[in-house]
């Protein structure tokens, strides 16, 4: 698996970094073209690959993703020394930096930006966890009488100790990513940041006066926001080092320049101004929990469905340990576990339809998807392996998320938090970060109005999906919409209440597709994406389709000669690929059947000239809607195949697929052969004729 993925990101060569969250490989490539995320998906265990700004790339792995991970960097090891170099941290063998890509953008920017804060605290993500289970489980051991709480007790500060040193060491831990991200020795940012708390935990306090220059003493355990800053300056002033300075003494004085210049700065310069950020981000966000509570316990989990899957909500997470560093206490979490459970209920839902109609597959995948949520807080699973897939049941999750804050805001301001120091805040506080599991529910502050808010988002997100179900039916008429032909002319695709026609004439001319489609056909169909004659896969000239390995299909012969052509949706669903030369795309519907349209043969090679793709991946397109316009002067005067293949790639995962070569109710095979260069099946008055719209193949799941 790991090979398959280096090979189709282009090679160890192309790669330049490798990391990885709770269920993604998140990857840095020299050239992003080079790239084939259809290819990618294809591959087993695979849940979706996507791209982002600046050459960065997402493949969602799942709870794998350690494994997964370690293999990939193992088929990296063995690559020849320069793409290992490469792919390790964009250092050639020497040890100098290699040429970044900087991004071209205000958007790759911001995207380099997140990228950058998600990298430097995502690595702790299992320490952080294993730390507030500890936390959390000392607490429900004090809930229900299995040890005493308070400072004097030995055994209690043994292990809060387990959470407070993970707490206080964590600027370090963040610097020394922070680095590493950065193409510097990562254990150079961690030592400068231990240098900045060494006085403080010594128990220096006030400032000290050295050289002549007053050096302030501050306090910066759980502080990220100082770490990330100084992690960019020591990239600056270290990479200018290695440009001007020898390569022969460049190990003893590029590091010692570099810990002595930004140590300084950092304690006169970027420390002061981390922590003045960070303190105006929690007082900010303290502001808006105490004025508009409402607004803030209702916003905060319904972002959070959007910022997780682009892997934006590690800066929110950030902002949390500043909290509980700055103001002794955060108000985030009870909100942002509103969101977890109601991503939950979502999937025990899909269980319980699961469960009811004998999906082993969706089963499984719930099953553990919900184990994985409940007990551990991690909500991608459900995400990735069943939400996204499925779009409906955003309605419902975000309907749960609506119903958990609005109880959290009520009950939160009507039996407030009552903080150590006797300050009152009107709504749910803790004072450890914790992942949001049943596990860690006594670590908040009145935590029966927590349980209370969680318990509500998750019955009704589960309540609503059971009721509505997840999947939209697809109905082989009525789903689709009025599309457009070949030419460019709106016409009305088949309706529910379309005449039916049985037959082509008697006397062999092509039935016409504008007068109706059988309805005897299954409830799952797929329909013509442009007007044309329907051809066999063995007919067209490429053996990758005649073979099937893409899955069993039909491909279109469009007519018409002029002009650009509208190829439109076959089926409704979620678009789940697009080449990058635009040629080809992939539809999943939410009963997953996946369906590729790939618009002539060896068009690839276009590099994209003469395709333009109206929309992008990751949208929701209705069967019949256009989806790309392409130059039929261009592909033809290329010296290649017009022909629109369209296949169920996954027809082995179904109860049957049949194309429709005939017309409905005729059982007599066509003889349309194979027409190459652009020229149109039309003329053979064998070939059944279609239009956008009319079924083409039948799916029996």
């Amino acid at each position: 698996m790991a090979m398959r993925i280096v090979e189709a990101l282009g090679g160890p060569g192309n790669i330049l970094e490798v990391t990885h969250c709770a269920t993604r490989l998140r990857i840095v490539l020299a050239d992003e073209r080079k790239a084939d995320f259809a290819r990618i998906e294809a591959i087993d265990g695979v849940l979706g690959a996507f791209s982002r700004p600046g050459g960065r790339c997402q493949i969602v792995i799942g709870g794998a993703v350690a494994s997964v991970y370690e293999a990939v960097m193992a088929v990296l090891a063995s690559a020849d020394a320069s793409a290992a170099d490469t792919s390790a941290g964009g250092t050639s063998a020497t040890g100098t930096p290699e040429h970044r890509h900087w991004p071209k953008s205000a958007r790759a920017w911001a995207g380099a930006a997140l990228d950058y804060v998600s990298d430097a605290f995502r690595p702790l993500l299992g320490a952080l966890l294993g730390a507030s289970m500890v936390i959390a489980l000392a607490n429900v051991m004090v809930a229900f009488g299995g040890m005493p709480s308070g400072d004097a007790t030995q055994g209690w500060n043994l292990l809060k100790a387990i959470w407070e040193g993970m707490f206080m060491l964590l600027p370090v831990m963040v610097a020394c990513n922070a680095s590493r991200k950065l193409n510097v020795d990562p254990w150079l940012g961690g030592a400068i940041m231990a240098a900045l708390m060494a006085p403080r935990l010594a128990g220096v306090t006030g400032g000290v006066t050295a050289f002549g220059v007053a050096l302030p003493i501050r306090d910066y355990s759980g502080n990220l926001i100082v770490p990330l800053l100084m992690a960019v300056a020591l990239a600056l002033v270290y990479h200018g080092l290695a440009r001007v300075i020898a390569s022969s003494v460049q190990l003893v004085f590029a590091p010692f320049l570099s810990l002595v210049t930004v140590y300084l700065l950092t304690v006169l310069l970027i420390g002061p101004f981390g922590v003045w950020i960070g303190d105006g981000l929690s007082a900010g966000t303290a502001w808006l929990d105490a004025h508009v509570p409402f607004l803030f316990a209702l916003l905060i989990p319904m972002m959070y469905p959007f910022l997780v899957p682009l892997g934006l909500h590690w800066p929110l997470n950030a902002l949390m340990l500043v909290n509980i560093q700055t103001l002794g206490y955060d108000f985030v979490q009870g909100p942002m576990g509103v969101w977890n459970f109601a991503c939950f209920g979502a999937t025990a839902g899909v269980l319980v339809l699961a469960v009811r109609d004998r999906d082993s597959a969706m089963r499984q995948t719930a099953l553990s998807a919900l184990l994985a949520g409940l007990l551990g807080g991690v909500s991608e699973l459900s995400l990735y392996g069943i939400h996204l897939q499925h779009r409906r049941i955003y309605r419902w999750l975000l309907a749960g998320c609506a119903a958990g804050g609005v109880s959290s805001a009520v009950l939160g301001s009507l039996f407030p938090s009552v903080l150590p120091d006797g300050q009152t805040v009107h709504g749910v506080t803790t004072t450890a970060f914790a992942f949001s599991s049943l596990l860690t529910i006594p670590v908040f502050d009145r935590a029966w109005v927590y349980a209370s808010s969680i318990a509500i988002a998750f019955v009704v997100a589960m309540t609503l999906v059971v009721m509505f179900d997840y999947r939209t039916p697809m109905n082989a008429v009525s789903s689709v919409k009025p599309g457009r032909s070949a030419d460019g002319a709106v016409h009305d695709a088949a309706l529910p209440d379309a005449p039916i026609s049985d037959a082509e004439p008697s006397d062999g001319t092509p039935a016409d597709a504008g007068a109706g489609v059988s309805k005897a056909q299954s409830s799952h169909a797929v329909f013509a994406p442009v007007d044309g004659a329907l051809v066999g896969l063995d007919t067209i000239g490429d053996p990758v389709f005649a073979s099937k390995a893409l899955g069993e299909g039909i491909g279109v012969m469009p007519s018409g000669s002029d002009g650009m052509m509208t190829v439109c949706a076959p089926v409704a669903g979620m678009l789940k690929t697009v080449a990058r030369t635009g040629h080809a795309f992939g539809i999943k519907t939410d009963d997953n059947v996946e369906v590729l349209v790939h618009v002539g043969l060896d068009t690839a090679d276009m590099d994209g000239e003469g395709f333009v793709l109206q929309v992008g991946k990751g949208d929701a397109v209705q069967a019949g809607e256009p989806v790309m316009q392409v130059d039929r002067h261009a592909v033809v005067g290329s010296g290649r195949s017009m022909v629109v293949v369209v296949t169920v790639v996954n027809s082995a995962a179904m109860e049957s697929v049949t194309p429709l070569l005939t017309a409905p109710g005729n059982g007599t095979p066509l003889g349309a052969g194979n027409r190459n260069q652009g020229e149109s099946d039309v003329s053979d008055r064998q070939a059944r004729v279609v239009r956008v719209g009319d079924p083409i193949i039948d799916v029996e799941r």
